[in-house]
């Protein structure tokens, strides 16, 4: 079992500037939830990391662009959390789910709800 995180941003340091610029200046347009709660302007969040760690699954974080090309989703909405089993992808926790988080103890909440 793996759980997968794919942001809805592409990677590369052009496509990294670009999200900082507009965490900062328009954060209520930025379209990536997943990326928001989970990381600061400049790095990841530290209580992120240690929740992560805690995890007893092997986790996989990909970039829009990164997993289009891995999984030939194309139609997936992002951002996602998707689950991988006997290598078949499923859904963990939907781009509407994610969108309605509000703070990373609630996404922790809601991806240790699905595990149990």
């Amino acid at each position: 079992m793996k759980l997968i995180f794919v942001y809805n941003a592409d990677s590369g340091l052009f496509n990294t500037v670009s999200d900082i610029a507009h965490k900062v200046l328009s954060p209520k347009t930025y379209s990536c939830n997943l990326c928001a709660l989970t990381h600061g302007h400049f790095k990841i969040k530290q209580e992120w990391v240690e929740f992560l760690e805690q995890i007893d699954t092997e986790l996989e974080f990909l970039h829009r662009d990164e997993f289009l090309k891995k999984y030939h989703q194309d139609n997936a909405e992002l951002p996602a959390i998707f689950i991988e089993v006997n290598n078949e992808l499923s859904p963990w926790l939907d781009q509407a789910s994610i969108n309605q988080i509000q703070t990373l103890d609630d996404l922790k909440a809601a991806i240790m709800a699905r595990k149990q």
